[in-house]
């Protein structure tokens, strides 16, 4: 938008303005170039995409994960972007693993961010299919506080279920949903380009009405621009073991999935200003704030009257032992062996009792 009016007359410039800053919309699900199967976007350009078409705030959504979460952050704080930090989640789905549902998560505070650490870590850690690293809907009863969640649309089991005519089971699993995010939940629509998208959005908007719950409209990002859409493909192709040529490779994105403007997003969803003006109610709510630049340990718990040194120092000393059993059975070897495995050890104590800041002695 900021370049169309580059080179107008003063008046249109400003009524320009005045019209791109009434366009309520928020990108709230980006993946980047860290959703390494199907992201393309640099963070830095996201960023500068957001600050040029004037949006005051911008959200990261990887598949699975935070790694870009940092960079992210002081990339959009640079551009005088609001950072809305969260992750496009796959979630478990007991009658059949091998479907999954997507659910967005957006951390609207520090609590929120922890929170969605701590999800995210343990889908790797406690729950993988097939690679996949998969939340489980009861995690969220100890971990959904300072959360946001949007529904996934088609990928979503609200979405999934609408698809095949179970409007019953789309209930439910928004009944789920709402009561796990109470007044956080927000059934979300998409205009992307894909077959059924205009049906199910239908659906989704009758569903919420019935339900009283708020409808979102978000764009799922893939690449910052149209023309970028093959080499997004052949990244994909790369990824799933297929060529661009081949006939039989799942087509699952669009040359629709760019950083579309307010205006283009406002054009799409013109029969549906409160699902558009419910993005930025939604950066409005999120209100994350890092302070970044600064080394921060993990508390360690230690035994009553020990110091984290002492208690350190035993914990070696147990685990060079059995190092030594392991690497030397015979007694006599183990002997002999000791001394210079010791003043290795001791020097690395040394060492890192001396890294110990104020704060962690």
């Amino acid at each position: 938008m900021r370049d169309c009016i580059h080179g107008w007359p003063q008046a249109d410039r400003r009524a320009a303005r005045i019209v791109r800053m009434s366009l309520p919309f928020v990108h709230l699900r980006l993946h980047s170039e860290f959703s390494v199967v199907d992201g393309l976007v640099q963070l830095d350009k996201a960023a500068a995409a957001a600050a040029a078409d004037g949006q005051g705030a911008l959200a990261l959504t990887d598949s699975a994960s935070m790694f870009g979460a940092v960079r992210f952050y002081k990339a959009a704080r640079a551009q005088g972007v609001k950072p809305i930090i969260g992750v496009d989640a796959w979630l478990a789905n007991d009658a059949d693993r091998e479907a999954p549902h997507r659910l967005l998560l957006l951390a609207m505070d520090h609590g929120g961010y922890l929170n969605l650490c701590e999800l995210v870590s343990r889908s790797w850690i406690d729950n993988q299919h097939r690679g996949r690293a998969e939340m489980r809907l009861e995690w969220f009863e100890g971990r959904g506080g300072g959360l946001i969640a949007l529904s996934g649309f088609a990928q979503g089991e609200i979405g999934a279920q609408l698809a095949v005519g179970n409007a019953q089971g789309a209930r439910e699993a928004a009944g789920r949903l709402s009561q796990l995010f109470p007044g956080r939940f927000y059934v979300e629509v998409q205009r992307a380009g894909r077959a059924g998208d205009d049906a199910l959005v239908r659906a989704s908007a009758r569903l919420a009405i019935e339900l009283d719950l708020p409808l979102v409209a978000t764009h799922p990002v893939q690449f910052i621009a149209r023309g970028d859409f093959r080499a997004h493909e052949a990244r994909v192709c790369i990824a799933e073991g297929y060529t661009l040529a081949d006939p039989r490779r799942p087509r699952r994105f669009t040359e629709e999935q760019y950083f579309k403007s307010r205006a283009e997003m406002a054009q799409s969803f013109a029969d549906m200003p409160a699902a558009l003006a419910n993005t930025a109610e939604i950066a409005r709510r999120c209100n994350l704030e890092l302070t970044l630049g600064q080394a921060r340990l993990p508390d360690f718990p230690t035994p009553p009257g020990v110091t984290i040194e002492e208690h350190c120092r035993e914990l070696a000393q147990q685990g060079l032992a059995g190092r030594l059993l392991g690497l030397y059975p015979d007694a006599a070897a183990r002997e002999a062996q000791q001394a210079k495995y010791q003043a290795r050890l001791d020097l690395e104590l040394t060492t890192i009792a001396g890294m110990a800041s104020p704060a962690t002695s």
